[in-house]
This record gives C-alpha cells, structure tokens and sequence, in this order.
C-alpha cells in the first residue's frame, strides 16, 4: 500500500476521508466561533483569555485564539487529508494535542490567568472525546488485516 503519494481523484482510503470530515468540522467550527448569535456573549470574547465569555452554542468558552487554532486544524486536516500517511498523521497527531488539552483544562484551574485558550469544563470533555476518536480513527482505518493463512 503505498501511503505518500495521493491517491487517484474520487478514490480516498477511508483514513483520507475521516481525515477531510475530521477537518471540514474544525474548519466551520472555527468559522461558527466568529459568528454572533451561534456564539453566545460575542461581545466579551477576547483575543486569547479565560475572562473570555463568549461560547459556541452557548457551552464551549471560546476566544479569539481558540478560534484561530480550530481554523489552523481545519486547514491541517484538508490539506493532510490528501495522503494516506498524512491523514493517518493528522488524525494520530492531532488527537494527541487534543488530550493534552484536555489534560491542560483539568490541571489549569478555569479562572487562572494560564487558562489562556480559554477552556470551560464542556472544552475539556469535547477534548478527550476529540482526542480519542481521532487516534482511534488514525489507528484503525490504517490497520493492516493478517493475510488469510494467520486469520485461522
């Protein structure tokens, strides 16, 4: 299987295509986060905080950073999504920084200046969701099965 080079138009690996999925809702994530209305307090969201009170859909707390980076990932995510091995690394990559995250939400307390993002309690768990599903797409949709003679 060769997994560096693009694969033929019309024709992505499922990994490709979790990859572009993955991707394509970061990215409108990211632009939902800019819009009034969809995000809640728009007028208190702040470029990078946790005084920060605008939320996506009224949970997530957002600012203008944590929008930026759901953009950056959207982009990271269509652009990787055209190989194999680059769909399978964002997926894996990706969901790795996303239970760091996760992490950083439970250690950093929501109120603390170094809750710069910002991150409420719904961001962390949407993290470890984020995180888990994205390796567990990357792993499995890479997968290579055993030949039939070991599959007895």
């Amino acid at each position: 299987m060769t997994t560096s080079t693009p694969t033929a138009r019309g024709s992505r690996s499922p990994v490709q295509l979790a990859a572009l999925l993955v991707g394509t809702v970061f990215l409108l994530v990211g632009i939902l986060g800019f819009i009034p209305g969809i995000t809640t307090d728009y007028d208190t969201m702040k470029f990078a905080s946790h005084d920060s009170r605008a939320e996506l859909f009224g949970i997530f707390q957002v600012s203008i950073l944590h929008n930026l980076v759901h953009l950056l990932f959207g982009i990271a995510g269509l652009a990787l999504s055209r190989t194999v091995s680059g769909a399978r690394t964002f997926l894996l990559a990706g969901g790795a920084v996303y239970l760091v995250l996760w992490l950083y939400g439970l250690i950093v307390g929501h109120d603390s200046a170094a809750n710069f993002v910002p991150l409420n309690t719904a961001d962390d768990w949407l993290h470890f969701v984020l995180g888990i599903g994205m390796i567990a797409l990357g792993a499995l949709l890479t997968r290579r099965s055993a030949p039939a003679s070991r599959r007895m």
